[in-house]
């Protein structure tokens, strides 16, 4: 599906106050930019943002950057962040693809992962979010602690998620094929793709992918 371009949405990311400029240099000190030692979040291709917004709402202990490549996009998560002013919510307009630029050792508690692009043919299979590529990526500055949280409705993704996971030693967690089923559904915030193919009958896949020794 082509991306509709909003006039504009390019020049408004420039100057809109909860979109972080050269995050670079907040690299290690993402902390010093939010004023506060709270734990930081982030969510890699975040869409209109309904998901981020719900779980800063109800999470103002947690810092939260969601990080969009897509101007077009993001413009829409900008005009309810207006309305809202969450204190503890910010946006990249940035390209995963750079995403260790951004962050260093352990800054980051928890990264999610929704519905992202499946990328379906086999050459294209580093570009997916949870290639070896990327996950090799997010070891360089996830906490030991923490996960990856992943979401899709596409099962082919969903399988090679979980087979890629496993090559590159990283534990599998509450693994589910029907997460609106599953026990798992308890606290979970939904997003817009998320909603929409649920609607459909769409089951949704989820796992939590946690580093272990050797995952970096």
């Amino acid at each position: 599906m082509r991306l509709r371009n909003i006039p504009g949405a390019r020049e408004e990311m420039l100057v809109n106050p909860y979109v972080v400029q050269n995050p670079e240099q907040y690299r290690g000190q993402w902390n010093r930019f939010f004023g506060n030692d709270n734990p930081l979040h982030i969510e890699i291709g975040m869409g209109k943002g309904q998901f981020i917004m719900a779980l800063a709402a109800a999470n103002p202990g947690i810092n939260y950057l969601g990080i969009e490549k897509y101007s077009s996009v993001l413009i829409r998560a900008l005009a309810k962040q207006e309305e809202l002013a969450l204190p503890n919510l910010r946006f990249l307009r940035f390209d995963a693809e750079s995403i260790e630029t951004v962050f260093t050792d352990s800054e980051v508690e928890r990264i999610y992962l929704n519905f992202s692009d499946p990328w379906p043919k086999d050459r294209h299979a580093h570009r997916r979010l949870t290639s070896d590529r990327f996950l090799a990526r997010y070891a360089q500055f996830l906490d030991p602690n923490g996960c990856i949280m992943f979401k899709t409705d596409n099962r082919g993704l969903f399988d090679y998620t979980l087979e890629t996971a496993a090559a590159c030693g990283w534990n599998r967690d509450d693994v589910t094929y029907d997460l609106h089923n599953s026990p798992y559904e308890e606290g979970n915030f939904h997003t817009e793709y998320e909603d929409r193919f649920s609607a459909l009958g769409n089951p949704i896949y989820r796992v939590v992918l946690k580093p272990e020794n050797g995952a970096k």
